[in-house]
């Protein structure tokens, strides 16, 4: 009884995983279908921003799943998914990402700095600047509770589960109401993985 349990459990398992990858699989091979788009507007506005990571960054956002495909909406109206076309919306992202980018040269801090900022606001970069000038999830996690919660009506500190398997391994998957998401550049660079390993077939 105990081995037929203990097969049945395994067998379950592989099956969750299984669908799990097939769910990766379908996803980021979705995203990678914005590659052409992509590559057209980065030519447009001259622009060396790594394309790879773009489709990362779509691929965390919202998995080509929405119109607004870089969740860009608000760096540009102010208002949630007003942008109602997927080539606006990755034009802004790429805007925001770019100019992102430059200012993190320019603070003399790292790449996922900007990638970060993307989530919080340029502001952060600064933030990082003064605090060793490299991106971690303990500066993020103290901007998000101290900077961005704050403004957002969170002062007491208030926090909720966040169930992500990138959030879990780095920190319990614990968000601060409010506070964006501080898992965000680690998402990012994992997805990185994800469209450069897929790219290849």
């Amino acid at each position: 009884m105990f081995k037929f349990i203990k097969r049945a459990i395994i067998i379950i398992v592989i099956l969750i995983l299984s669908f799990q990858l097939f769910k990766i699989h379908r996803d980021v091979s979705h995203v990678l279908s914005y590659r052409p788009m992509i590559e057209e507007i980065l030519a447009e506005h001259d622009s060396t921003t790594n394309e790879d990571l773009i489709l990362a960054m779509i691929y965390t956002e919202t998995k080509g799943q929405e119109v607004d495909l870089m969740q860009s909406s608000e760096s540009s109206t102010g208002v949630a998914n007003s942008i109602t076309d997927s080539r606006e919306s990755v034009k802004q992202g790429v805007t925001v990402l770019s100019a992102n980018l430059e200012k993190a040269y320019d603070y003399d801090t790292d790449a996922w700095t900007a990638v970060q900022a993307y989530n919080f606001g340029n502001s952060y970069i600064h933030y990082v600047a003064k605090h060793g000038g490299e991106n971690s999830i303990d500066l993020a996690k103290n901007y998000s509770k101290t900077v961005v919660a704050p403004s957002l009506g969170n002062k007491s500190g208030e926090t909720y589960r966040y169930y992500n398997p990138v959030a879990l391994f780095y920190g319990g998957g614990k968000l601060y109401k409010d506070g964006g998401n501080i898992y965000y550049a680690k998402q990012v660079q994992f997805n990185l993985f994800l469209i450069k390993l897929m790219s290849q077939f």
